[in-house]
């Protein structure tokens, strides 16, 4: 956490209700989003293949197709696990949760500060890890480093992401979300992915929480082992 201030649980007293449909079809419609670019980038390389105008451009159009294939593999695997998660898989070996955020950081401009030594996590546990990290990156605009860190005492699992970085924020619809309120005026799509973490660890019975400073956001949550 950082000195200037102690983090205030974000727990909403009585989260804004939302109907599953229109949940489900925001998380959706932020799922699309995401993969959106680079499957429209991966048709455009294709279009300059195709052109006999534009063979001067080949390898252009072989590393656009090449660059966003692995960006869509990137995040298609990461959200199967952040959104979704195979319904027989309880537990997450940390190794693989880190080499699936190293992959979303790749086509970030923050750095991915991985500082977590238990060996695996629950499935609550794996996707506030990369929900959070995801989070934290998108809070570093124009670069730093997320850091990290869990640490298990007893039958409890503290998770906190550390952003420090120039410009770091953590836009007003993301800590609405993470607070289990509605986006107000806000984007849906930053919102959602909040949201759903809220939902997700008081669920679980953990709790959320998050801290903004000078060039630094922290969110910590705790969940049970």
């Amino acid at each position: 956490m950082t000195e200037t201030a102690t983090p205030a649980t974000l727990t909403a007293p009585e989260p804004a209700p939302i109907r599953p449909a229109e949940f489900a079809a925001y998380l959706a419609a932020r799922m699309c989003h995401d993969f959106i670019s680079p499957a429209s980038a991966i048709v455009s390389g294709l279009d300059l293949l195709e052109d006999p105008t534009a063979q001067d451009m080949r390898d252009d159009a072989m590393d656009l197709i090449a660059a966003s294939a692995r960006k869509l593999s990137d995040l298609l695997l990461f959200t199967r696990v952040a959104f979704g998660a195979s319904a027989s898989a309880e537990s997450f070996d940390a190794r693989e949760l880190e080499k699936l955020t190293q992959g979303v950081f790749a086509h970030m401009r923050a750095e991915l500060d991985w500082q977590v030594e238990t060996p695996s996590v629950n499935k609550p546990a794996a996707r506030t890890l990369l929900n959070l990290a995801q989070i934290a990156g998108a809070a570093l605009p124009t670069g730093g480093t997320a850091k990290v860190r869990v640490v298990q005492t007893g039958d409890t699992l503290s998770i906190v992401l550390e952003a420090t970085g120039p410009r770091a924020r953590l836009r007003p619809e993301v800590q609405a979300g993470l607070r289990g309120e509605g986006p107000g005026d806000g984007l849906h799509g930053h919102w959602v992915q909040a949201r759903y973490v809220h939902l997700f660890i008081t669920d679980a019975g953990g709790q959320l929480s998050a801290d903004v400073g000078e060039e630094t956001v922290t969110l910590a949550a705790t969940i049970p082992a």
